[in-house]
């Protein structure tokens, strides 16, 4: 499974680019506000540091609208992935960029019928969100479980992409439900590495050199 940042902030990214475990990023117009600069300056920046696949989202809801902002954003950099929506002029411009050759990642998805639907389109990933379900008191990772399964009886292409992770056992749930692609906030890939045994354990280590370092 492939790791995503779900960021705009550049220090996060760069931080985790030098842990040598992320393969891409994820935006969206929220997180690229919490920073306070420019959308396209962003992107290209985020571009610069990650290399690999960097979700930048369109905001028309119009087909046309939607069609001319992708091609635009999708021209920016070899790395961008344009963002789509999950509604029926969003499944119609997937459709079309995806025959133009244009990557794309339909987010918003909250459902294994609109999954299908994207998929159908030809999208490159499915951003299903398992938090939001979560918190409205669905399953999220059962619908990350159906997708998987639909997709592989179906031998569809598209890239199963798990949004929304909030905590570690998402995370561990994805791996072992078959995610292409986890996209994690920057906190929640920071705490994949923490384990109360594993800080016993060096601390041990640690004391134990102290006691010997000079009879070496």
């Amino acid at each position: 499974m492939q790791i995503f940042l779900d960021t705009a902030n550049l220090d996060e990214i760069r931080q985790g680019v030098a842990m040598g475990v992320v393969d891409g990023v994820t935006t969206n117009p929220s997180l690229v506000a919490k920073e306070q600069c420019k959308f396209k300056d962003r992107v290209l920046e985020i571009c610069d540091v990650v290399q690999g696949p960097v979700s930048a989202e369109v905001v028309a809801t119009d087909y046309e609208g939607m069609l001319s902002q992708g091609r635009e954003i999708a021209a920016w950099h070899k790395h961008v992935v344009v963002k789509i929506p999950l509604i029926p002029a969003g499944i119609a411009a997937i459709r079309t960029l995806s025959a133009e050759g244009i990557r794309t990642n339909c987010t918003l998805c909250f459902s294994l019928n609109q999954a299908w639907l994207a998929a159908k389109a030809g999208a490159t990933y499915i951003s299903p969100f398992v938090g939001r379900l979560d918190d409205i008191g669905n399953n999220g990772m059962a619908l990350i479980e159906e997708i998987r399964a639909a997709y592989d009886n179906y031998g569809f292409e598209t890239k199963l992409l798990a949004a929304s992770l909030r905590h570690p056992e998402h995370v561990r749930q994805c791996l072992l439900a078959g995610a292409d692609v986890g996209t994690l906030p920057f906190g929640v890939l920071k705490s994949l590495f923490s384990h109360p045994l594993t800080d016993k354990g060096l601390k041990a280590f640690l004391d134990d050199w102290e006691k010997v370092k000079d009879l070496v």
